[in-house]
Parts: C-alpha cells; sequence; structure tokens
C-alpha cells in the first residue's frame, strides 16, 4: 500500500483534502454538449454525451484523432480553453459539483479536492524552469511528502530527480512525476490524456501497472483517454468508443473487445498491429477521416466511412440502445450482422504468414551504408565546476545496411535508435567508420511532423522548394508537388494550407511527401506513426510500403512499437544502451528471440486479455554504464560471467548458438543466447 503511504503523509502536511466515499458515479453527464469557436466559426465538437463513471472505476475512452476525447476531458475538468469561448449544455457532474453550471470557484474546488490529471505530453506540463522537487512540493505540501511519492510512482533515487529539471529526465520519467503530482491530493477521479502516446513499450507497461496500482491502492476512478485498444484493454473495466463528439459503443472491456457491435468500433480492431497481423498483405486501413464538426453530415456521422449503410443512417442520427447487460451501441445495422462481420476480420491469431523477402546481398555493390565501430559521445554540462562524464549514445555499432531492404531500429527510449538514424543521415559526427554509397541520396522523416516542417511557408511552398534543383519549370514543379500530395493521399487543398492548419497525421503525410517528391534512395523514418492513431499509422505504413516498392527505397525505421516493426521491415536490428543487442529477419526474431532483452521487449508488448509484465528497474545511465553486459542488472537469467568486468559482449554468432532453422542468420550480443 505504498499510494496510501504517500498520500497519507501529503494529506498530513495540508496538501489536499482527503475524498470521502462516495456511492453515486463518480461521473454522471446527461447530453452533454459542447460549442467551442475556432478561426470565427462555431462547431459542436461533443453531442450529446451521456456516461457514467462508477467509483473505483477504470474506463478506457477509445476514438481516432478529433474524436472529441479531450474536449470530454476537459469538459470534466472545468479546463476548456477561454480563446475558443466554450458554451456548453447539458450536466457534466463530477462528485456532485455539475461541471457545467457551477460557478468558476466551485470548479476550481472541485479540482482541487477531487480531481487529477496526467497529460500526454508531460514536458508541456511541467514547469521547464523548476526543478521537479519544487514543482511535487507544491503539489504534496512538503519535502518528505513529495519524496514519498516520487517513491510510491517507482522514481529510481528521487533525492537525486528531485534537484534535476524536466528536460533531464526520460519520457517514462517524466509522466511518472506527473502521475506522483495527480495523486497528491487523494484524487476520487484521475484524467489520463493519452499518458501512454510515444512511450516505449517497456515503459508503457511501467506506466500502466503504476494507473492499475493507483486505482487498487486509492480506490479512485480513472477516465483512460486513449486511442489503442491494446492499451485500454490492459486496465480497463468498461471501454466507451468515441466518434464524431458521440459515444457509438460502451461496455464491459471483453464485451467490447470480443463482440464489437458498432462498424466503427470493427474498423479500429482492424487497424490494430499485433504481432500476429499478417506480412503479405496491405495493412487494413479506415478510409476517410473524422468529420469536420462545422460540417457535420446528416444521420449518422460515421454513414461515408461505413461498409454497411443505407437508408436511415443518411437520415436518422441512432441513438444509444442497449443490447445486452451495460452493452450499449449507437448503430442502424443489425448489432449480430455487425459482430458476424468483426469475427471475420479482426486479427486474432489466424493471419496468414508472410514469406520473409529480405534483400541478399551478393557482395559490397548491394551494400548502401556500412558502420564499424561506430561511436557517438556527448559532452554534458558542468556541475558546480566539476566536468561530467561523457554521454555515451553509441557504442561500437558494426552494421550493413542492404540495398533495397527495410530495416527496423526498435529499443526503449534512450538505447540510441534516433542517434543512429542522424549518423546515417550524416548530421551527428562520429568516431570509426561509416561508408555510404555517394549514389543513394538520403531523406529522413522526422518523429516530430510539426517542428520539422517551416511554420511559415504553404505546403506547396516547401514541396517545390525540394524542386529547385531539378532543372524543371515552375509549372512543373507545381504538378510534380501536386502529384507528390496525391501520391500520400493528400487533397490538393492542402497545397496552400500551412503546417499549422493540418492534423497530425496530414503533417506526418506532407513530411513523407517533402521526402518522396524527389524519390531518394534511402529513405530514414524516425518514429513516424508513434503519435498517430491505430488507422493514421496504418495509412502511414501502408504508403511508406507504396513508396519502397514504386521507387526501390531503402527504409530505415525507427520504432518502439514491435508489431510495427514486424510487419514493416526485412531485418529487425534490437539496440540497448546504445549497442545493437541482436539483429536478424523481422519474422524469426519475433518468433524465436535469442538476447533476454528482445524476449523481454516483446513480452511487455499489450495484447487482449493479457497483461504485459513491465521489464524490472530502468535501464542504467550512458555516462556509467555497468561492468561486463550492460543489461545483466535486469537480465532475468544472467550470471556471474554477466557481470566480469573483463567481459566484452559483442555481436556476434557464438559457438553454442543451438538450433536455429537452416539459413537464420541471426548474429546476437550475449553469452547465452536463446536464456540458455
Amino acid at each position: 500500500m505504498i499510494f496510501q503511504d504517500a498520500l497519507r503523509s501529503a494529506t498530513s502536511a495540508g496538501s489536499g483534502t482527503a475524498r470521502s466515499p462516495v456511492d453515486a458515479p463518480v461521473v454522471r453527464t446527461r447530453d452533454l454538449r459542447v460549442r467551442l469557436t475556432r478561426n470565427g466559426h462555431e462547431a459542436e465538437v461533443l453531442r450529446g454525451i451521456d456516461l457514467e463513471i462508477k467509483p473505483g472505476e477504470i474506463l478506457g475512452l477509445v476514438g481516432e484523432s478529433g474524436s472529441g476525447k479531450s474536449v470530454l476531458g476537459n469538459s470534466l475538468l472545468g479546463m476548456l480553453p477561454e480563446t475558443a469561448r466554450p458554451n456548453l449544455s447539458g450536466s457534466a457532474e463530477v462528485v456532485g459539483t455539475d461541471m457545467v453550471s457551477a460557478s468558476a470557484a466551485a470548479r476550481r474546488r472541485c479540482r482541487r479536492d477531487h480531481l487529477g490529471a496526467v497529460f500526454q505530453d508531460p514536458m508541456t506540463s511541467l514547469d521547464p524552469t523548476m526543478t521537479i522537487g519544487k514543482q511535487v512540493i507544491e503539489a504534496a505540501g512538503s519535502h518528505d511528502a513529495a519524496l514519498q511519492l516520487l517513491r510510491s510512482v517507482q522514481i529510481p533515487d528521487p533525492e537525486s530527480r528531485m534537484r534535476r529539471y524536466p528536460h533531464e529526465l526520460s519520457g517514462g520519467l517524466r509522466q511518472r512525476v506527473m502521475i506522483a503530482m495527480a495523486v497528491a491530493t487523494n484524487p476520487s477521479l484521475v484524467i489520463a490524456d493519452e499518458p501512454t502516446t510515444a512511450l516505449d513499450v517497456t515503459v508503457q507497461a511501467q506506466v500502466l501497472s503504476l494507473l492499475a496500482g493507483l486505482r487498487d491502492d486509492l480506490g479512485c476512478s480513472i477516465l483512460l483517454i486513449t486511442h489503442d485498444f491494446g492499451v485500454a484493454a490492459q486496465i480497463s473495466n468498461r471501454i466507451a468508443v468515441m466518434y464524431a463528439g458521440r459515444v457509438v459503443e460502451q461496455g464491459a472491456t471483453q464485451q467490447v473487445l470480443n463482440s464489437p457491435s458498432h462498424p466503427y468500433t470493427v474498423s479500429l480492431l482492424r487497424s490494430r498491429l499485433s504481432l500476429d497481423t499478417a506480412r503479405d498483405r496491405p495493412l487494413p486501413a479506415l478510409a476517410g477521416g473524422v468529420p469536420d464538426p462545422r460540417a457535420m453530415p446528416p444521420g449518422c456521422a460515421f454513414e461515408p466511412r461505413c461498409v454497411l449503410s443505407h437508408d436511415a443512417c443518411r437520415a436518422d442520427v441512432p441513438v444509444l440502445t442497449e443490447i445486452g447487460a451495460e452493452h450499449r451501441v449507437a448503430c442502424h445495422a443489425d448489432s449480430a450482422v455487425v459482430t458476424a462481420q468483426a469475427l471475420t476480420g479482426v486479427s486474432d491469431g489466424t493471419a496468414a504468414d508472410a514469406s520473409e523477402h529480405p534483400a541478399d546481398p551478393e557482395g559490397p555493390e548491394d551494400t548502401v551504408i556500412s558502420a564499424r565501430d561506430v561511436e557517438v559521445s556527448f559532452r554534458q554540462r558542468r556541475a558546480k565546476g566539476r566536468r561530467q562524464p561523457a554521454f555515451r549514445a553509441l557504442r561500437g555499432i558494426d552494421l550493413d545496411l542492404r540495398r533495397g531492404e527495410c530495416l527496423s531500429v526498435v529499443g526503449e527510449s534512450g538505447s540510441g535508435k534516433s542517434t543512429l538514424l542522424r549518423v546515417m543521415a550524416g548530421l551527428t559526427p562520429y568516431k570509426g567508420t561509416l561508408v555510404r554509397d555517394i549514389t543513394a541520396p538520403t531523406q529522413m522523416v522526422f518523429q516530430d511532423s510539426g517542428s520539422s516542417l517551416t511554420p511559415w511557408l504553404t505546403v506547396g511552398s516547401m514541396l517545390c522548394e525540394r524542386l529547385h534543383n531539378q532543372r524543371v519549370s515552375a509549372r512543373d514543379r507545381k504538378a510534380l508537388a501536386y502529384r507528390a500530395l496525391e501520391r500520400t493521399g493528400l487533397p490538393d487543398s492542402v497545397f496552400d494550407a500551412r503546417p499549422h492548419e493540418l492534423s497530425g497525421g496530414q503533417r506526418q503525410r506532407v513530411a513523407l511527401a517533402r521526402a518522396t517528391v524527389v524519390p531518394p534512395s534511402v529513405l530514414l523514418c524516425d518514429e513516424p506513426t508513434s503519435a498517430l492513431d491505430v488507422s493514421l499509422a496504418a495509412t502511414v505504413l501502408n504508403l511508406i510500403a507504396e513508396l519502397r516498392e514504386e521507387f526501390a527505397i531503402t527504409v530505415v525505421f525507427v520504432t518502439h512499437d514491435l508489431a510495427v516493426a514486424r510487419v514493416v521491415a526485412d531485418r529487425i536490428a534490437v539496440m540497448y544502451l546504445g549497442r545493437i543487442v541482436e539483429l536478424g529477419g523481422a519474422e524469426a526474431l519475433i518468433a524465436n528471440p535469442q538476447h533476454p532483452y528482445t524476449s523481454a521487449l516483446i513480452e511487455s508488448v499489450p495484447g487482449f486479455g493479457r497483461a504485459a509484465p513491465p521489464v524490472s528497474g530502468e535501464p542504467a545511465s550512458p555516462t556509467s554504464p555497468p561492468a561486463g553486459c550492460e543489461y545483466h542488472p535486469r537480465c532475468t537469467v544472467a550470471q556471474n560471467a554477466c557481470a566480469d568486468p573483463q567481459l566484452v559482449v559483442r555481436l556476434g554468432l557464438p559457438p553454442d548458438w543451438g538450433a536455429l532453422p537452416e539459413g537464420d542468420s541471426r548474429r546476437v550480443a550475449c553469452i547465452r543466447p536463446g536464456g540458455k
């Protein structure tokens, strides 16, 4: 009961008001409607939400970007932006306070006494000018209470972390700080808005485990907002699916997952990648997008994208109707028909196997990038006049990138994936040897497309700028730019738009269009789908596959999602603490991992009906790695030899490899391959 100990300390310090038991639902909304004004146009973004959250319940709220999930969460918090001139109607009772009709002072009291919030990007929630300790003390009331809270969310060495600033912590540690601050006042309800987006699978499992432990220890309720059914399935008691400002399906988690009864729920489940997804066909992606709330179609908002639509769907808005015990659906189609459609299409482990198709080089001419003993170190700022040890981001990288292949690089945050990509792109200095084929021009697609696109230029200007050296007329440049937009599935209207006017998925496709308007030989992709919802992610992955086939592009794809890596790649390189610890064919590596770290990553992938066990411990500091094998402090099969300071573990083929299928060209940095 470590959370309870921390909260008793925080409450005794006067940081908050203890929550009294409440028999009624913690949240009850009735016909909640929210109108916001954007760019001078008022639009209804929530269109009649009826929802309840019971005491001690975790409700997973799932849907695409633009469906209204975050607006609902902010409405319950009473934190809709004043610049959008929010106009609310209906009711939204949170622990007895109606956040629609209550005064501003009453909403503040409710937030202080009963609510906690964990937002998607902790860097935008934490003050970059204040240390972590000062910010947690503000919430907890005292230094001791803050220290206990940081321990309760399993932050290692909390005394040292309290003296650091947000930018000095990893994404996972920053998110744990946000959780600690959210529970400091013993809240009745915690609203977690995409708390695991862009986190690697091991940190994601740890954060979800923390949230579940928070509920178990405190008895609070949690509204978990996510676009990933796998995340919702991990800890949610019930799931509500939102589309275009309305709840279209809600029910017990296993009801919704096993018997989805709305075509939109079925489509989202089909778009979700798993370790069983077929690799020999395009990924199932939901065509179109969430409608603009300023131009909502009549009848059912999902009708233009629905394969089961009929005349009634275009005329009447379906109401949420009970079809089973606490299972409600808003759809004109027969729920049995929808469920039958789902059972014939949702990936459930029976997908067809795809053949391996890695390039098989016959000589040096088939290698476009060759790295030998590549190392990258970064200097750190001085601490009180003392020089800090260098940050070793890459250590002894040996890798050959084959012409025409797709290599996926996976690993936890801080493992060196993005640094390796930047070295390949020529953006980061290094030691060692890196040979590039000078006939193979390289382009890079960054993780944050918003910050990588020039904000004051239109999309058309950015695309045409890339064509200036192609010796084509201005008219032809414009035609080629439109062709690049068409190829990436963007409408012509995007040509005159600026980045801030586009959605996240559109910006990511613009980044791909810019990188491929002049087709490169090598395309470097740094987490291009990590912050996208499942349907958009499938669309972007299909697009990369099409571009690769059309232009014979070699692709390096950095991701923390092993399901994505398996689908897109011919080979997978697994990185840990700056080293490649396993390298091999994608299907073989996922099916039969040989390094304990690879096994831990695979076990951490969330799946329906099972909880992903979090990987124990944190990666060691790159400034002071453990002696011997760097992974041995977290390894479940480590032996004394693994900690030997004289041990040098290199990527290779050990003599006692064991029985692997013929033709498996695996290389592993471990003295006990396969956990033997």
